[in-house]
This record gives C-alpha cells, sequence and structure tokens, in this order.
C-alpha cells in the first residue's frame, strides 16, 4: 500500500514544483545579554520643581538633625526606646500629602515665627499616626512598656485629643533645635484639623516638601511622622538663610575700622607722666623725711614718658597751662626708640653698679687679693 503524505510534505512537493526552496529550519539564535537600560526620571513639565538639590539637601540634613534630636527627647520624656530616621523627603503636590488621610485622622496646623520678620501667613502641617500616639499617651499616664496597635482611621476621646495636644508641642518644638544651626525661628501649634480634606489655606496644585520620618519603637512597631512644608514658606525659610549668610561673608571683608574706632573712643585709659626712676636702699628709704631731696639723675628742663596704661608712648616736656601742671607732647616713641632708652639705662645701671663696688673698700681689696 502507497505511504500517505502528510500535509507538510504535500506543502513542500508544490512548492518545489512552482521552482520554490524548500525553507530550511532556522537554527535558534543564542540568546543576546540584555542590555542594561539606563535608568531616566521622567520631568513632568506641568509641575516643574521649584527647589534645587542643593536646598533639598540642605533640608535633608536640618531634618535628620531634628531626628536626632526628636530621638533622644522622646526617650527621656516619654521613657520610650525609639529609633527615629528620615526615610523619604521629596517634592511634590499638596493634593498627594492630602489623599494619603483617613477620614478620622486629625492633621495639626503649625505656625512659623521668624525674630526679625514676625508670622509667617503659610502654615506647615503635622501628621503623626494614631499607634504613635496612643504608646506615648500610655507612658504619659504611667503605663509599661507594651506596644498598642490601634487602627489608621482610630478616633482620639476627648481625653486622648487634650494629651495629644500635649505631645505634639513636644515635638515640635523640638524642630526649634533642627533649624537653630541655619536659621532662629520659632514653630508653634495653632489648632489641630480634625478634617484635613477641609484644609484651604494651601491650594492643592501648590508644590510642597513633604518630610516622612520613621519612627522605630523599641523594635516592636514602626510608626510614621509625615510633615508637609509649602513651597511658599520654604521659599521664605531659604530667603533668610541665604541673607544671613551674604551678610556672614560681607562683615568677613568689611573694613570695621571706623566702627571699632567710635566703640573704642568711649573707652578710658589711666595716662602717667613718668619724671624719672630712682633705685633707694631700704636704709635710705628707712631714713627719709619730710624735706630730704631726691636726685633723680636727669638735668631740670629734661623730657618726661607719658605712659598710656603701661605702655610708654610720648615723650615731653613739664610746663604749666592755665595754673596747672601739664606736660606737653614733643614726639611719639618708637620701638627703636625705646630699646635704645633701655639700653641707655642698663648701661647707667651698671655704671652706678661698678661706682659702687669701687667706692666699697671691702670689695676693692677682695677682688686685688684674688688677681694677685
Amino acid at each position: 500500500m502507497a505511504d500517505v503524505l502528510s500535509q507538510s510534505q504535500i506543502d513542500e512537493l508544490l512548492k518545489s514544483m512552482a521552482g520554490a526552496a524548500p525553507e530550511e529550519k532556522s537554527a535558534p539564535e543564542e540568546a543576546k545579554p540584555a542590555e542594561k537600560k539606563e535608568e531616566l526620571n521622567k520631568y513632568d513639565f506641568y509641575s516643574p520643581r521649584k527647589f534645587t538639590k542643593e536646598k533639598i539637601k540642605l533640608l535633608r540634613s536640618i531634618f535628620e538633625n531634628y531626628a536626632r534630636i526628636l530621638t533622644s527627647q522622646v526617650n527621656g520624656l516619654f521613657r520610650v526606646m525609639t529609633d527615629i530616621t528620615v526615610i523619604e523627603l521629596r517634592e511634590t503636590r499638596y493634593y498627594e500629602y492630602v489623599n494619603s488621610f483617613h477620614e478620622n485622622d486629625c492633621m495639626t496646623i503649625v505656625d512659623t515665627y521668624v525674630p526679625e520678620m514676625g508670622k509667617n501667613n503659610i502654615p506647615m502641617m503635622f501628621y503623626i499616626t494614631p499607634g504613635l500616639i496612643i504608646i506615648l499617651i500610655n507612658h504619659m499616664l504611667g503605663g509599661g512598656d507594651q506596644i498598642i496597635q490601634v487602627d489608621d482611621d482610630y478616633r482620639y476621646t476627648d481625653v486622648e485629643m487634650a494629651l495629644y495636644k500635649r505631645a505634639l508641642e513636644y515635638i515640635i518644638h523640638a524642630m526649634n533645635d533642627g533649624f537653630s544651626n541655619y536659621i532662629n525661628v520659632d514653630f508653634r501649634m495653632q489648632r489641630v484639623e480634625e478634617n484635613p480634606s477641609m484644609q484651604q489655606e494651601v491650594g492643592l496644585d501648590e508644590t510642597v516638601v513633604m518630610i516622612v520620618l520613621n519612627v522605630d519603637v523599641s523594635g516592636l512597631a514602626a510608626e510614621k511622622i509625615r510633615i508637609c512644608i509649602p513651597g511658599t514658606l520654604l521659599e521664605h525659610i531659604f530667603r533668610v538663610i541665604d541673607n544671613r549668610k551674604h551678610l556672614a561673608r560681607g562683615f568677613a571683608y568689611e573694613n570695621n575700622t571706623d566702627t571699632i574706632m567710635e566703640h573704642l573712643k568711649g573707652s578710658t585709659f589711666p595716662m602717667t607722666a613718668q619724671l624719672g626712676v630712682v633705685k633707694l636702699d631700704i636704709s635710705d628709704l628707712y631714713h627719709l623725711q619730710v624735706g630730704d631731696v631726691i636726685d633723680m639723675n636727669k638735668p631740670k628742663d629734661s623730657t618726661v614718658r607719658l605712659f598710656v596704661g603701661r605702655q610708654p608712648w610720648f615723650h615731653g616736656t613739664m610746663g604749666v597751662y592755665k595754673k596747672n601742671i601739664s606736660v606737653s607732647i614733643t614726639d611719639l616713641i618708637t620701638d627703636q626708640k625705646l630699646d635704645d632708652e633701655e639700653t641707655e639705662e642698663e648701661e647707667g645701671t651698671i655704671a652706678e653698679v661698678v661706682k659702687a663696688v669701687e667706692e666699697t673698700p671691702g670689695i676693692v681689696e677682695s677682688t686685688a687679693d684674688t688677681e694677685g
């Protein structure tokens, strides 16, 4: 019996009869290694970035410092072991921050006061997960180290709301120290908004910077603190910081000679006129009486020194002005003149010592005997 051809064999036979060469099965190509695609971030032209990387980096360093300060204060005040770190800091739109809230969440409105400029009209927003608040309240009331789990849409009672505001005051006040290295600013709690979606002080499309802090409570629970700073408020803060940097640089290179002299003009210094210096023995001082004359070893018309404090500054001559003893300044004492005068005084002192030795017979004889 003849073999029955399969459909594929029939197709090949027809193609060969039509003059077409049969298709050869191509060997499977070796799998090429996948090329690494460069990861690129899409730029949204609808919402361009308002802050440079340097500003964001500065803000991150501020809140990392705030996280360290807040960790120590929470651990000390509430007697609970926590570790607070910055896990996210990004520029976004305000509606993204608001959309993350539940119906019963409480958002704290915080006012900003700069000493030189007063209160800023744009507030910032704080949100703390209910689990962290309940743990802090539990320790405030003397509770143990147990971790209390609550739902994200937990509604606070009236007593818990009062204690909530008390705990928030400590957390907000610690932010003053976080900014203290760059700007003197005072953050104060304005009110607690129990319906965040109704907050109208910031437009939904306004650019904000959202900071998320992770709070690790004794390694058993991970709670969050979400902070929203409107772009207008940040521009105001950065402007104050930049102005202070410029003032600091200008002050370093500014010639303040006139200002310094204006302050020094009101200072008082004692001025002394020195007639001369004489060395006396104790016996001579003991026998001094009223009417004795001390030889100053200077002529009567010689110059005197004028001392400002303990430093000799001028030479002068004695005189009378309006029936008062006075000194007329003749020249300024320079370092070279001062060295020459000190050398002359030392030579005069040596000459006096030699003369006194020669006038003492015992010393001269002993010296002669030594030489012989």
